[in-house]
């Protein structure tokens, strides 16, 4: 196996591995470990069998591979950067609820506050 191979196997298991420590520590959100993971996997596959690649553009009619590796990235982050937009979107909408119960409760504990009294007998 050629040193270049094994260097981009070795780096796509490391990342794997790496993704797995942060994910074990709580650094990582699940759903967010899995994506980084198989990322990580198909780094290492990739970085393994090179020659994959090329039956994959050669198997599309891509007719220089590191192009199809490129494409394929360029969609990953796509789709990634999207997910990360309807996440952020999603957080947002609740936050703001959030805070319109928080106001709404805070209203209506003014409003139902018992009248001071006067210490003073």
């Amino acid at each position: 196996m050629p040193p270049l191979n094994l260097t981009t196997g070795l780096l796509g298991i490391s990342l794997a591995v790496i993704i797995l420590l942060l994910l074990r520590r709580d650094h990582l959100y699940v759903m967010h470990a899995l994506f980084w993971v198989a990322v990580a996997a198909a780094a290492a596959v990739l970085g393994l069998w090179p020659g994959l690649i090329d039956r994959l553009a050669n198997y599309t009619g891509i007719f220089y591979p590191p192009a199809l590796l490129l494409l394929i990235g360029l969609i990953v982050l796509v789709v990634k950067a999207l997910y990360a937009d309807i996440q952020n979107t999603r957080l947002e909408r609740q936050v703001r609820q959030l805070n319109q119960r928080i106001a709404m409760l805070e209203a209506g504990l003014r409003n139902e506050a018992p009248p001071r009294r006067d210490p003073t007998p």
